[in-house]
């Protein structure tokens, strides 16, 4: 990613023109070093809506919720979205955990609730992405956040999502190209009995994977059960091997990641590794404590670190 010079990712509110490349290879450099970066960007909640795809349709006629955060003072910030998984509340802990936390880093940031109560086969999960990120209507998500005052896309969209979420971050660009990178917790090609190989294997769609994160739980009850089944669903999603490795990410941050049993304070990476409480059968307003607040490359913190560096600041 190319980016203007003085433009350099930090949350110091400069001005100047700055510019973002909107080419997305994998020749871009690894981004720059941002764990040092302070996150102290006083940010206020404001709730939105657009129109998504309601149950059992296909247009884009059903009003849904965006529940969001943006820096209290100043203008021109890029925009996060990011998706629930299957039958969460919009407001659950990790939603709002990582649009708060993508806020106070500089952004206008908000979770898009839309019709998670079932999950489906490629034809309809797109049908929801491109409700939400259809850059063409004003009533999609993407339009109604860009449009905010303090909103500026052309400095770079990003979005995140957990489980039926991450598939839809990960088919965000086949829909709207400011959509720059994708982080997807429980990402994958094949969820239970359906397959989704057609819309979500590398090459398939329209992000890279050198613009996709996606990190799981070794013991992934949808998609494992265990490391090398989740290995093997993120080797085609991707394309990228490395051989037994819990980990596979490339120079500039992009890959897979796979969470170890040894690392979640329960002791069962599963598929709501970053809940307290394994078997997603936990609350979800209770979050591993390593996942919000730790550093390690699968915690939230690194992954907005990560998406944060392919966008710029005003």
């Amino acid at each position: 990613m190319k980016i203007t010079p003085g433009c350099l990712l930090s949350l110091a509110l400069f001005t100047g023109a700055c510019a973002i490349d909107t080419d997305l290879d994998a020749t871009d450099p690894a981004p720059g070093d941002t764990a040092e970066v302070t996150q102290a960007v006083a940010t206020t909640a404001f709730t939105t809506t657009y129109t998504g795809q309601g149950s059992g349709s296909s247009s884009c006629g059903t009003t849904f919720n965006i529940t969001g955060q943006e820096p209290t003072t100043g203008t021109g910030f890029p925009v996060f979205l990011y998706m629930i998984g299957t039958s969460e509340s919009s407001t659950n802990a990790s939603a709002t955990a990582a649009v708060a936390s993508m806020a106070s880093r500089g952004f206008v940031a908000g979770s898009v609730a839309y019709n998670s109560g079932s999950f489906s086969g490629c034809g309809t999960i797109s049908g929801k992405a491109r409700c939400i990120f259809n850059g063409a209507s004003s009533t999609s998500a993407i339009s109604r956040l860009c449009a905010r005052a303090k909103a500026d896309c052309s400095k770079g969209v990003v979005v995140g999502g957990f489980s039926q979420g991450a598939v839809i971050a990960t088919l965000a660009r086949n829909f709207d190209s400011r959509v720059q990178a994708a982080w997807g917790m429980g990402d994958g090609v094949r969820y239970s009995i359906f397959n989704l190989t057609s819309c979500m294997a590398n090459g398939n769609r329209s992000l890279p994977s050198s613009r996709l994160r996606a990190v799981d739980g070794e013991r992934d009850q949808f998609i494992g059960p265990n490391a090398g089944n989740v290995r093997s669903q993120f080797q085609t999603l991707t394309g990228l091997s490395c051989g037994t490795s819990t980990s596979c990410l490339q120079a500039n941050g992009s890959g897979w990641l796979i969470v170890t049993n040894g690392q979640v304070g329960d002791g069962s990476a599963d598929h709501c590794y970053m809940r307290r409480t394994g078997d997603c059968g936990g609350s979800q307003n209770s979050l591993d404590a390593t996942w919000q607040t730790g550093t390690a490359p699968w915690t939230m913190n690194a992954n907005l670190d990560w998406l944060a560096s392919f966008t710029t600041q005003p």
